[in-house]
Parts: C-alpha cells; sequence; structure tokens
C-alpha cells in the first residue's frame, strides 16, 4: 500500500438479494485530501461508502477490497467494525434531523460517540465537547450542549453531527450529502468549516454529493457515479473543465446558469441520448418577457404573528412576527420568485396569503375581491383556484393511497371526479397511465414530485405557490421539474409564486423576485437587475454563496 494513501479501495460491489447496485468500484483517498464522489440518487454513492463501515442491511452480500492503513475492512466482523466505526472512519449523515435523537440532548449524544471509544470522566467529556462545539463554529456552546435538536436550526443540526463525527478525531469523515437540504449561505459556511477542520487536524474526506457545483468547492479529486459504474475519475479541475462523459457533461449542464436564461434547460437524458453536443447550447435564449396585466393577487401590509408564551389566562406574553407589514402584487400570468434564508417567513407568506394560515392584520385581495372575511365555507369555493406544491414530495402524500386517486382526489371533493382527466394530466406531468395503481413509496423522489404538481393543477388553478418544490431533488431531476413547470405555465397560464432558497433556480424561473429576511422585503426587482445589481448586503451575501464550478 502506497504510504500517501489511507485507504485503497479495489473491485468493490454491493449486491441486495442477488441484484447488484455497485459493480466493480476502485478509487484510492490520499492523506489530507479530499475525494468528491458525484451523482445522482440511486448512483450507489452511499451504498459503497456504507459498505466501508459495515452498516449495510443484512440482505447486502459485499465482494472486492478495502484496505485502510494496511488493515482489510470487508472481512471485518460486527465487532471489529464497532472497533472502527467512530474511531478511524466517521460518517455525517445527509439529514441531520432523523440522524440525531430527538429526546436526547446535542451534548449527551456527542459525549456518547466520544465514550464509545475512549474511558472519560464527566467533566472531562463536557469540556472536550463544548471545545469541539465552539471549533465547529456553534453559537453558545454551553447551551447548545444543553439543547434538544429540535431547539436548534438546521445549520447548528448539521454542526453537530461534524461535532459527533470529528470527536474522537478520526482517519477519514465521510461526508454523505451534507449541504443538500440547508441554505446556500449555511451550504457555504459549512464547506468552509470542513475545509478548515481538514488543515487543522489533517482528516481525508470523502464527501458525497448530487451538485458539482458544490464538489468543486471542496474536491481534489472527483468520481462520477452512474447506476453502480464508475462513469470517470479524476483530477478535480480537469474533471470540471474537461469532462470526457456524457454523464458528467449533462450534471455540469443541468444546473441553471446565472448569465443567460434558456427556454428550456438541458437535462442528463439530453446528454446520453446525444441530443445536446455542448454545454453552452441554447443558452443565449432571450428571457421570459413579462406582458402587463392585471394583479391577480394583492397584499397590503400583512403581518403574521406567533405566540411563543401566554400567560395562565391566555394572554399572550410573547411573540414574533414571522411576516411583517409586506405588501406586494402578482400579476396575473407571471412567476413571481421569493427568496431568503430558512426561518425569513417564506414559507409563512406563502400559506397565509392562500389563508392556510390566518393572519394578524393587513388585507388579501384576489381579482378584486378581499379573501380577510370570507367564512371556510366560502374559502373551500375558492379552493379549486389557489393551490399549493409543498417541499418534501414524501411527506405531503399519503402513503396509503395510489398516485391515481392522490390526483383524483382534489376532483373528488369539489364534485367533478374524472379517471379520463387525472390519465391526461398524468401523461402530461410525465408520469405513464399504469403507474395510476401505485403508492408512493414506488416512486422516486422526482416522480414523487410531479404527482404533487398534477394534485395541485388537477383543479385547473390560477395562481399555484410553489414551496421549495425542488429543493430535495438532485440537480438533474431539478432541471425536469423546472422545465415542467415552465411548460405547463405556457401551456395553461397559470401564475405562479415561487419560494426558494436557491438563488440560481430563482433567477432562471422568476419575472420578478422578491429577497426576505426575518420577516420583511428588503429588496426586489427583475432577476437580472437584482444580480448584477444588488442594493443590499444581505442580497449581496446570498448571491456570493451560489456554488460555482
Amino acid at each position: 500500500m502506497n504510504k500517501d494513501n489511507i485507504l485503497e479501495v479495489s473491485d468493490l460491489s454491493v449486491a441486495f438479494d442477488g441484484r447488484t447496485v455497485v459493480e466493480g468500484v476502485n478509487f484510492t483517498l490520499r492523506r489530507s485530501t479530499t475525494l468528491g464522489i458525484v451523482g445522482e440518487s440511486g448512483s450507489g454513492k452511499s451504498v459503497s461508502t456504507l459498505a466501508l463501515m459495515g452498516l449495510l442491511p443484512k440482505n447486502a452480500s459485499v465482494s472486492g477490497s478495502a484496505i485502510l492503513n494496511g488493515k482489510e475492512l470487508l472481512t471485518l466482523d460486527e465487532e471489529g467494525f464497532r472497533g472502527i466505526r467512530g474511531k478511524r472512519i466517521s460518517m455525517i449523515f445527509q439529514e441531520p434531523m432523523t440522524s440525531l435523537n430527538p429526546v436526547q440532548k446535542c451534548g449527551a449524544q456527542v459525549v456518547e460517540m466520544l465514550r464509545q471509544h475512549k474511558e472519560v470522566g464527566d467533566k472531562e467529556a463536557r469540556e472536550r465537547v463544548i471545545e469541539l462545539f465552539r471549533e465547529v463554529l456553534l453559537p453558545r456552546p454551553e447551551k447548545i450542549f444543553e439543547s434538544y435538536p429540535h431547539e436548534i436550526s438546521g445549520g447548528q443540526k448539521q454542526r453537530v453531527m461534524i461535532a459527533m463525527a470529528l470527536i474522537n478525531k478520526p482517519d477519514i469523515l465521510i461526508a454523505d450529502e451534507p449541504t443538500t437540504a440547508l441554505d446556500v449561505t449555511v451550504q457555504k459556511t459549512i464547506l468552509e468549516l470542513l475545509k478548515d477542520l481538514q488543515k487543522k487536524h489533517g482528516t481525508s474526506i470523502i464527501f458525497i454529493t448530487h451538485d458539482l457545483g458544490v464538489i468543486a468547492q471542496i474536491a481534489n479529486e472527483i468520481m462520477v457515479m452512474y447506476r453502480g459504474k464508475v462513469m470517470e475519475h479524476g483530477d478535480a479541475q480537469s474533471i470540471l473543465h474537461n469532462p470526457s462523459e456524457p454523464y458528467t457533461k449533462g450534471l455540469l449542464a443541468c444546473r441553471p446558469p446565472l448569465d443567460s436564461k434558456p427556454r428550456r434547460l438541458p437535462t442528463v437524458e439530453d446528454y446520453l441520448e446525444g441530443v445536446k453536443g455542448d454545454v453552452q447550447d441554447d443558452a443565449n435564449v432571450s428571457s421570459h418577457t413579462l406582458t402587463p396585466s392585471q394583479p391577480l393577487i394583492s397584499v397590503k401590509d400583512l403581518d403574521v404573528t406567533y405566540t411563543l408564551k401566554k400567560s395562565f389566562f391566555g394572554k399572550p406574553l410573547q411573540t414574533l412576527k414571522g411576516v411583517d407589514g409586506i405588501s406586494f402584487d402578482i400579476m396575473e400570468g407571471e412567476t413571481l420568485g421569493l427568496v431568503g434564508e430558512s426561518g425569513c417567513g417564506k414559507s409563512t407568506l406563502g400559506r397565509a396569503m392562500l389563508r392556510l394560515i390566518e393572519h394578524s392584520s393587513g388585507s388579501i385581495s384576489y381579482r378584486g375581491h378581499s379573501l380577510d372575511t370570507l367564512s371556510a365555507k366560502e374559502m373551500r369555493a375558492l379552493r379549486p383556484k389557489l393551490q399549493i406544491i409543498f417541499q418534501d414530495p414524501y411527506s405531503s402524500l399519503n402513503p396509503r393511497i395510489t398516485i391515481g386517486d392522490a390526483i383524483t382526489e382534489p376532483l373528488r371533493v369539489h364534485g367533478h371526479a374524472e379517471r379520463s382527466r387525472t390519465l391526461e394530466l398524468m401523461e402530461q406531468v410525465g408520469l405513464k397511465a399504469e403507474w395510476y395503481s401505485r403508492y408512493p413509496h414506488e416512486l422516486s423522489g422526482g416522480q414523487r414530485q410531479r404527482v404533487c404538481i398534477a394534485r395541485a393543477l388537477i383543479l385547473q388553478p390560477e395562481l399555484v405557490v410553489c414551496d421549495e418544490s425542488v429543493s430535495a431533488l438532485d440537480v438533474s431531476v431539478q432541471a425536469q421539474v423546472l422545465n415542467l413547470l415552465n411548460d405547463l405555465k405556457e401551456h395553461y397560464g397559470f401564475t405562479y409564486l415561487f419560494i426558494t432558497h436557491d438563488l440560481s433556480v430563482v433567477h432562471y424561473m422568476a419575472d420578478r423576485i422578491m429577497v426576505m429576511q426575518k420577516g420583511k422585503i428588503v429588496e426586489r426587482g427583475t432577476p437580472d437587475d437584482l444580480f448584477n445589481n444588488p442594493q443590499t448586503d444581505y442580497t449581496r451575501t446570498l448571491i456570493d454563496a451560489i456554488p460555482r464550478v
């Protein structure tokens, strides 16, 4: 084994119940460097690394070789892996909320990891964890040590996970999509934190993601995977600027560009099928144009106030303004982008506008008619015209009913169920008619999101609120869904409120953009004006945080 290599993987293959999902993977990881593994969901990225830690289920069979500092990993039994996990190889999982125990304090969870491999007293363990919390830039580390996961933000939970992975100073840190669900600003700080910790401790990192823009910020080498196989592997700069495989070219091209607005985003399938010859094809088509029209929705001085604490008699003692004095119009036929970090009030504003939650003051009018005084029955009659696509396509679908029934359900509620209408719309959003009887768990994330889009559009609404509706998707699937939303808008004349934290996506989709911070609109304008001449430091920070190749 080369002394510069800490890990050498040869001919790694993984099968579940005889079905091969990873085939013949080879790579080496050098000391104090970062290997980026890139590919779509289902490409075998996570399975390959879980095999190195002995975390695959019992129905998995693993073959090949993985040598860590001269020791073979793949022949270890469970007791042998327990001595490796957390001490020699640690992992940061994709979703920090589900990876942390919700009924155990954050500090106690990191202490537990420390005590798996070292005998330390309570005082020393607490001091070491709090010091590491400071190192990973957690604010008020003593307070977070005593906090439960639900009491801290997503970025802070991810930092707790990083601290847990680093507490025993492992040789290798595996980061499995650690920034996918985070704001671009939080994502940037997490990437910078990992680079700083690598310099300080000399840790080798395997960074897994579907986004080549993210991998460009951190990796020395890149390995591109597709359907369980390595498509190409080499120096990061050469792969990013001179990819040899059509699949890699497609991954690079399908992220919305910031310097142009093509009519359609290229997809990975375009490159695999040879439709696209070059990343720059069709990149300079003129922007979407917006013809003057009447306001469809008007919002004036809208406030949404949450009561955080009440007295014994129910009197509010502590309140928080989720939306603070916001006014705007959405013109008929336009896409209005609403962008900002998590917690700024974007989703609250979108839901209050549809009266899914009630506002404290201000007014909302639809086609000149006030929505404020409508009863629940009157709002229900108006619901077909005002629809929403939620962020998470899995939790917003009932797992017990088929996708055909889920799409048809709004028709039944409003008294005109038609199976033929459902089948027609399924075809329009790219779902096969024969999938009518499938359940949500039988579809991919992108397919589930198409079901949610079809369900929202089945009643032919006039306004659709897209609430972070592509943020959880692979960049390749994201491009397909964005193309679909634009196609449907052109065909049916929909009006969109497009809520997101991703500025590259909102730049591509929106005719106008509003930037939201701490419940207020701090800036608004056309995409080009906002990106070329931002007026606030906050907008500049959001733009600077966009990952670029």
